[in-house]
């Protein structure tokens, strides 16, 4: 196996990503309200035209049968009592100002009974009660089609052509016109009910994440909304976010006030030891259990900074080599680079040193290799889309799969092999809480080959701006480096 195939930082993406960070499926609560509102709508206009449709039948059916009937018994009532000159006039104006022609029935006629909707056979029965059982409807006569009614007046048979339009009931398309109107009306009135019940729901989503960031001033909600419920809970939050506002202040001060209330007496017993303390064995074991108390000291800073960072495009080749230039003193660690030249990532130059710092100074103590007591790390990085991939990867001993989730908690030791070192138990904590604070995500894992591979996902910036200035670059570098480092 070649040294790329082994640092390679693809068990990034493979591995899990904490359960914050994996995309959600699902609509949105604004979408969730209006598709629900779509449905109940919808529903509503589509039962309600069937029941008119239901209920208009048979009051249209009596009407129409009714209409036809009046016009049949009003037409052979004007035809009886005509004499024939009169009756050849009658039959022209009702064919011409009524669009109803009489005609003779003969034998030989040729008819197509009508056969068609659920309505028309209802109009049928109507009318046979009302004219008889004779009465006879077609559709078409001798190929000539219409609306047919066969009668008799006294022994002779006639027929009477109508229009069939004038009592034809309303046609598909207009019902199909009407649903799809009430439907977008109802779709519309949706989307603004939904965007009424969501909006308060919205502003405390976006007020929720500014207090997040640390941004308190910009998280105040109305706590005079209409609503009670609302009003209730933004006057809640905003009373919270004061809360949190202020223990942010009482933190600041405290953390502002702790180097100098205890390194300063950490000073002074070093000073007091050097001065004091004859034994040469017994003064350099007590200076080195102060320093030892001043890194905790450090530690505990690191982990208590607060959460906003000011991310921006930075080469992350220039970091790792400074945080490789501040332990190039250390011979018991050796470490190997192999990434893309002027790599660039989004995140804080003076936290993501720190973030190298500690991984680096973690695998000098507890990776190192058993046959030679060096710490061999091997540090790459890959571009992935719109990701950088970084692994740093010690070839020591591991840890036990079981206490592998919990390197990252704080003050959490791992096994003897791994923890033979004194320390606070914040380093990995750090590293997790400052890669978070960047937007980026943070894992362990164990390698097949032997040792613990740390792998760090960051934000490619969208614009790669050239970086001026290779020496003193380079300086500003190192002197971050050794800042986060002390």
């Amino acid at each position: 196996m070649t040294q790329a195939e082994q640092t390679s930082p693809a068990p990034l993406e493979t591995a899990p990503a904490p359960l914050e960070m994996r995309p959600r499926l699902g609509l949105s609560l604004f979408w969730r309200t209006f598709f629900l509102l779509s449905l109940l709508l919808i529903g509503s206009v589509v039962a309600w035209l069937q029941t008119f449709r239901a209920l208009e039948f048979e009051p249209r059916a009596m009407q129409t049968a009714q209409q036809i009937a009046s016009l049949v018994n009003l037409s052979r009532a004007a035809l009886v009592h005509a004499d024939p000159i009169a009756r050849v006039s009658l039959i022209k104006t009702l064919a011409d100002q009524e669009g109803v022609r009489i005609l003779p029935r003969e034998p030989k006629d040729k008819f197509a009974s009508i056969t068609g909707s659920a309505m028309d056979r209802r109009i049928v029965d109507e009318l046979v009660g009302r004219l008889g059982s004779g009465t006879l409807m077609a559709s078409a006569v001798n190929g000539e089609e219409g609306l047919w009614v066969g009668f008799k007046i006294d022994r002779d048979d006639y027929w009477m052509l109508m229009d069939r339009t004038r009592f034809s009931q309303v046609g598909g398309r207009t019902w199909l016109v009407w649903l799809i109107t009430a439907a977008a009306l109802s779709l519309a009135g949706a989307a603004v009910i939904a965007r009424l019940i969501n909006r308060p729901l919205k502003q405390l989503s976006f007020a929720a994440s500014r207090v997040r960031d640390g941004d308190f001033d910009a998280s105040r909600l109305d706590e005079k909304a209409v609503t009670s419920e609302i009003r209730e809970v933004n006057i809640g939050f905003n009373r919270m976010a004061q809360q949190l506002a202020k223990i942010e202040q009482d933190r600041a001060v405290m953390l502002a006030g702790i180097s100098h209330d205890l390194r300063t007496p950490l000073a002074r017993l070093r000073l007091e030891t050097e001065m004091s303390v004859v034994d040469a064995d017994a003064r350099e074991h007590m200076a080195a259990d102060i320093d030892q108390l001043d890194a905790i000291i450090d530690k505990f800073l690191d982990y208590a900074r607060p959460d906003h960072a000011e991310l921006k495009p930075v080469v992350l080749n220039d970091v790792v080599e400074a945080c490789m230039y501040a332990i190039e003193d250390h011979g018991d660690i050796r470490v190997n680079v192999d990434m893309p030249k002027n790599m660039q990532v989004l995140a804080d130059e003076v936290e993501l040193a720190r973030v190298i710092s500690n991984l680096l100074e973690n695998a000098r103590r507890y990776g190192k290799t058993p046959e030679t007591g060096v710490a061999v790390v091997d540090i790459a990085a890959r571009a992935r889309n719109e990701w950088v991939l970084l692994k740093v990867r010690d070839h020591g001993m591991g840890v036990s799969p079981e206490a592998l989730p919990n390197l990252v908690k704080p003050f959490f030791r791992g096994d003897a092999a791994r923890t033979a070192a004194t320390g606070a138990g914040l380093g990995l904590a750090i590293v997790d809480k400052t890669v978070q604070r960047m937007g980026g995500i943070f894992a362990l894992s164990n390698t097949t080959s032997g040792g613990l591979a740390a792998h760090i996902k960051l934000q490619r910036p969208r614009q790669m701006p050239p970086v001026p200035g290779g020496a003193n670059r380079e300086s500003e570098n190192r002197g971050a480096a050794r800042e986060a480092t002390a």
